[in-house]
Parts: C-alpha cells; sequence; structure tokens
C-alpha cells in the first residue's frame, strides 16, 4: 500500500508542477517518428474505449509513455504502463515525462494485463484534457 501511496504523491506533484511544454513529435495526428501505432506492434484494436488511439515509442517498452488521441485526433492524455513487480521500496517515479505537455488531472487503476504489457500493471494516466473532455474517447 506505501508504494502506491508514494506513486500518487510523486504523479501529483508532477501534475501540479508548472504547465509542462508539449513534446513536437507528438504535436500532430499522427506523432512523428520515433511514435508508432500501438495496435501495428502488438494485437490490440486501433482504438481502445476509454483510453483512445495509442502510438508509443518502442524503445521505450513496456512502460511507456504512451500518448493517446480520440476519434478526431486530438491528443487527450499520455499514459504510463508500469508493471506491479516493479513497484517496490526501491523505485521512484520522480519527473515523469508528459509528452502531451500540460497536464489537467491524473488517474491511476490497475490492468490485469493485455497484449504488449502482460504482466499485471497500473495505468498512470496524465490527461491533458479536462475530466469533461473524457468523453471524447469513452466509445
Amino acid at each position: 500500500m506505501n508504494r502506491i501511496i508514494a506513486t500518487v504523491a510523486a504523479v501529483c506533484a508532477m501534475a501540479a508542477s508548472p504547465v509542462l511544454a508539449q513534446d513536437t513529435a507528438v504535436a500532430s495526428y499522427p506523432p512523428e517518428a520515433p511514435y508508432q501505432k500501438v495496435s501495428d506492434l502488438v494485437k490490440l484494436p486501433d482504438f481502445l474505449p476509454g483510453i483512445g488511439q495509442l502510438y508509443v515509442d518502442p524503445a521505450t517498452l513496456p512502460a511507456g509513455p504512451f500518448v493517446a488521441y480520440d476519434h478526431n485526433g486530438r491528443l487527450v492524455s499520455t499514459i504510463y504502463m508500469i508493471p506491479i513487480s516493479a513497484m517496490n521500496a526501491d523505485v521512484g517515479f520522480d519527473n515523469l515525462a508528459a509528452p502531451g505537455g500540460n497536464v489537467d488531472h491524473v488517474d491511476i487503476y490497475y490492468n490485469a494485463g493485455h497484449p504488449g504489457v502482460a504482466e499485471p500493471h497500473e495505468h498512470i494516466v496524465l490527461w491533458h484534457v479536462p475530466a469533461a473532455d473524457e468523453s471524447s474517447v469513452a466509445k
């Protein structure tokens, strides 16, 4: 439980930091190299309800950052997928990069595993849009 509290505290501190500049590689849709469409790398649908269309630099797998776009090509979030086995007292998550720029709010939730990140892990979602706009990736 302490590792989750420490992770939440680190992410919240990062999200409360000054506005972060958007990485130019992700400013347009689709994002520039080295980002690649996740559905071209692993067996996943092009669009994941609740997440959007994901892109990642394959060199950063499995943790990411992944960048997620809505149906209109708008960047909505940056997502990290951190294996539960990596979450221990010796691991910190300071200064997580947010390629999408300003972070409006953060969600953290458990995932039992899926293609590309089969091990149980936590999704750390750095939303670049207000909570009301999360609906753009709901379906």
